[in-house]
């Protein structure tokens, strides 16, 4: 066993993440299919895997994606998922935008004690500004205010996180002491966007604190990550990408004062799987045979932050005014365009395989080498894996991809703790407000 192993999460969306992926005869789909999301969950933590991730939006209609135009509030579903697993961690989307520090904090604390330790929050700024007609907020903020709003929320939430000493509850029933007085803080919050009082209704979590996920990858995005986050999520199509981008994200983690091993970078990666590299291929070209153009071309204008219907789809990637709203993901995907000179019509294509994550393809070893490859270069810490559809596709992967990593001594054979911090290799932190009562 590497001295470090792959960690790998599993992005879960009910249709799949190829646009086409609920078309093929052996997928199954549904957002709010909770035996099939069961299923899935146990396949992933039989297989060991870190964690399962849920994404969330807040807006839909007919043109939204297969997996995202119904599904289940994930906090919901997530407490559901602890109830029939017992190791994997558990990971949310939840908003700063649209969101409140107080009801964020209780939320994801309640997820760690129902799951034993295991809950993770995905902070996002939330990018499309359509968001903002559901939340009686008026005009959708900034990109950089959102971040500027995401760094004091964060810092609330991890305030109201420590409203507790560990030892807070004594339930001595002789002197009739529930809770000591003097291990409560009262957090008094005023700041430039948050007004919270405090102390949280929830005794500190497990974990002391969920695990926090971090998925921007614009520079104030990495800047929040490299002072916030204990996990990213990114998109980086090329091995010399990856790098540049991890080891970036790592040099900005040290100048902040952190060890760099304890923020863990995981890619997105669809893999498609076949008994030889022809039947990948010839299933990728199935997938890709379902596409409809016109959702395809919806999901590129999305990811660009542009309308790119009225432009030529046989022609280039035309010169658009940078995106208020999705910038990371835009810029990936024109430099993309630019640098494999790709149409407009060839750029929908790749994007409705996996929205502009890595596409793999082949048999179970050529998969396991791509896999292998990035991580031993230190491009990523391990992988957000996402099935092109559910739940043979990644069945497969767990069945037949996890033994080579195993056999090259890179992914675990079994979990190493109880909490998804233990699992995961990061340490439990220290509660600010009572580290020297509990020294």
């Amino acid at each position: 066993m590497s001295a470090t192993p792959m960690r790998l999460g599993l992005f879960l969306q009910g249709a799949g993440h190829h646009v086409a992926g609920w078309r093929h005869p052996e997928a199954e789909s549904g957002g709010e299919n909770l035996p099939l999301i069961q299923r899935i969950a146990a396949t992933a933590e039989a297989g060991k895997f870190d964690l399962l991730f849920l994404a969330d939006g807040l807006t839909t209609g007919a043109d939204a994606h297969p997996s995202t135009v119904a599904r289940f509030e994930p906090l919901s579903l997530l407490s559901a998922l602890a109830m029939s697993t017992k190791r994997i961690g558990l990971a949310a989307t939840a908003s700063t935008t649209y969101g409140e520090p107080f009801h964020t904090a209780r939320v994801f604390a309640s997820l760690d004690h129902i799951s034993g330790g295991r809950a993770a929050w995905n902070a996002v700024t939330t990018s499309y500004a359509r968001s903002a007609a559901n939340f009686t907020r008026g005009e959708h903020p900034s990109h950089d205010e959102r971040y500027a709003i995401a760094e004091e929320y964060l810092e609330v939430v991890r305030g109201l996180w420590d409203s507790f000493a560990d030892d807070a509850f004594l339930k001595d029933k002789a002197s009739g002491t529930y809770v000591r007085p003097d291990a409560i803080h009262t957090l008094n919050h005023e700041g430039r966007y948050f007004s919270v009082k405090g102390p949280l209704n929830v005794s500190r979590p497990p974990q002391g604190h969920p695990v926090v996920i971090q998925a921007g990858s614009s520079a104030p995005g990495q800047r929040l990550a490299a002072r916030s986050a204990d996990m990213v999520f990114t998109a980086q199509q090329t091995l010399e990408e990856g790098t540049a981008f991890t080891q970036g994200l790592k040099r900005q983690v040290r100048e902040a004062g952190r060890n760099p091993d304890h923020l863990l970078v995981l890619p997105g990666v669809c893999p498609v799987i076949g008994g030889t590299e022809a039947e990948a291929r010839a299933l990728y070209a199935e997938l890709q045979g379902g596409i409809d153009p016109a959702a395809a071309i919806r999901l590129l204008s999305d990811r660009l932050g542009h309308d790119i219907s009225g432009y030529d789809l046989d022609g280039a990637l035309p010169d658009l005014p940078a995106s208020d709203q999705i910038q990371s993901r835009a810029k990936l995907l024109t430099d993309l365009a630019r640098k494999q000179k790709l149409t407009l019509r060839e750029l929908y294509y790749l994007v409705a395989g996996a929205r502009g994550h890595r596409i793999v393809w082949g048999t179970p070893e050529q998969i396991a080498d791509a896999l292998e490859e990035w991580f031993r270069a230190g491009a990523a810490d391990g992988f957000n894996i996402m099935p092109p559809f559910f739940p043979t596709q990644f069945e497969r992967f767990v069945e037949d991809v996890l033994p080579i990593l195993r056999r090259r001594g890179l992914f675990r054979s079994d979990y190493e703790g109880r909490t998804l911090r233990e699992n995961l290799g990061l340490p439990r932190p220290e509660n600010r407000f009572f580290a020297k009562q509990a020294a």
